[in-house]
């Protein structure tokens, strides 16, 4: 048996696996050594599972949250082809039955920080990849807790008991097979790949199991009869790069042989922070376009504050009607975390892309702030505007609007030209 598979509560799928056994030399670099002791571990479908567990009454039945776009759908409803991103109007069509519950951001907050709560009794190595999954790196731990495929059982046991979520883990030797593993093992199970393993696991799944594998790059790949991963592998990766360029070709050769040497790091903090916000299509106009950025600049700003983060370099991101992106960026003389600094250079960045958007049309903004300082560092500056001049004490403002939206919710203050506009959701995140 190549592939260890314990689901908990549910039936093995048996030893159904084609493919050779692993062995000899991997071509264009060697195989990754030791034992499978990286774990993936992530909760199935989180934000129905959530709404599920707090209402009995939904157990076993099909739930969407999100009315007017599909946020999250239970397995249930994902088996009449709902889908995440979908349309609530297409996913009612599909599934009639299903119960439309309105999203709870606080409530996924919590339920994340619980059950990393509980993956860092499990390790010391956590890396979380978004709020409802992570890598686990558990190979020094065999003699205090024991063997890798028993520390996925007790961690999908602690999450059970003591968050009350289902969680699948997938178990390998390198970051890119746990993962994959764990989607193969979906929903509600346990995945270990054993080295000797390795080969007759990845070599049957089709090409889109890959990272960066989308439905363009798959039908490149179809193109010359490359279908399933072992196809991949069996070419020279020079055959690849010539399909999809040279980055591409060498990434997705080297996922075909399961080389990827990328450990497990403990979390340390994102290295931008940003928010978005979807327009619908049609024409937008230029009043809309400033009050939706001022509302992300808004977000983003008090998150930073918030983490006690400053940033220099701010990015204007787009996408237009015809599905094409594009980014602005500008990099400030100081770090800040200033709402009204960052809203200027947000500005200026609008109006230099505003031809592109009356050209293409626009269905997406966003704005995002890099060259973060963790330690919240900022550069004062002299008064240079003339004797005794010091400006709008914007610090105090935003201090201030923090402190009563902390006591009172982010709903309690906003600014007028925001009067009347829905607020957007709020995604929960990693912390900060």
């Amino acid at each position: 048996m190549f592939v260890s598979h314990e689901p908990l509560d549910r039936e093995t799928p048996g030893n159904h696996l084609g493919g050779a056994r692993s062995g000899g030399n991997h071509p264009g670099g060697s195989r990754p050594t030791g034992d499978a002791t990286i774990l993936h571990a992530d909760l199935d479908s989180f934000y129905a599972s959530v709404e599920q567990r707090d209402d009995p009454t939904l157990a076993g039945r099909p739930v969407i949250v999100g009315g007017g776009v599909v946020l999250a759908a239970s397995y249930e409803a994902k088996a009449f082809g709902v889908r995440t991103a979908m349309s609530g109007g297409q996913a009612r069509s599909l599934c009639p039955q299903a119960i439309v519950v309105p999203p709870r951001m606080s409530a996924y907050s919590q339920a994340s920080k619980d059950v990393f709560d509980v993956f860092h009794d499990t390790s010391p190595l956590v890396e979380g990849i978004s709020i409802d999954e992570a890598f686990l790196e558990v190979g020094g731990l065999a003699k205090i807790v024991g063997n890798p495929l028993q520390i996925g059982a007790n961690l999908r046991r602690d999450v059970a008991e003591q968050v009350g979520l289902p969680i699948t883990v997938g178990i390998a030797r390198t970051k890119f097979l746990a993962k994959v593993a764990s989607a193969f093992a979906k929903p509600d199970g346990l995945l270990r790949v054993p080295p000797e393993g390795e080969t007759e696991f990845l070599h049957p799944l089709p090409v889109e199991k890959l990272w960066g594998v989308g439905k363009i790059t798959a039908q490149k790949l179809r193109n010359f009869d490359i279908v399933t991963v072992g196809d991949i592998a069996r070419h020279d990766e020079s055959s690849i790069v010539s399909i999809l360029g040279g980055g591409a070709g060498r990434h997705l050769y080297a996922l075909s042989h399961n080389r990827d040497p990328r450990p497990v790091r403990a979390y340390r903090g994102r290295s931008s922070m940003g928010a978005q916000h979807a327009l619908g299509r049609g024409s937008h106009s230029r009043a809309e376009l400033d009050a939706s950025l001022m509302s992300l600049v808004d977000r983003v700003s008090r998150r930073m504050r918030s983490a006690q983060r400053t940033g220099r370099t701010v990015t204007l991101r787009l996408r237009f009607a015809d599905f094409t992106r594009a980014t602005r960026s500008h990099t400030l003389r100081r770090s800040t975390a200033d709402t009204a600094e960052l809203l200027n250079a947000s500005m200026v960045l609008l109006d230099e892309a505003i031809p592109m958007i009356a050209d293409k049309g626009i269905t997406l903004i966003g704005v995002a702030v890099s060259n973060l300082d963790r330690d919240g560092a900022e550069q004062l500056e002299l008064p240079f505007d003339g004797p005794g001049f010091a400006g709008p004490d914007t610090a105090a403002l935003d201090s201030a609007m923090d402190s009563v939206r902390k006591k009172f919710g982010s709903a309690a203050l906003t600014r007028g030209v925001l009067l009347g506009r829905d607020p957007d959701l709020s995604v929960p995140l990693l912390p900060d």
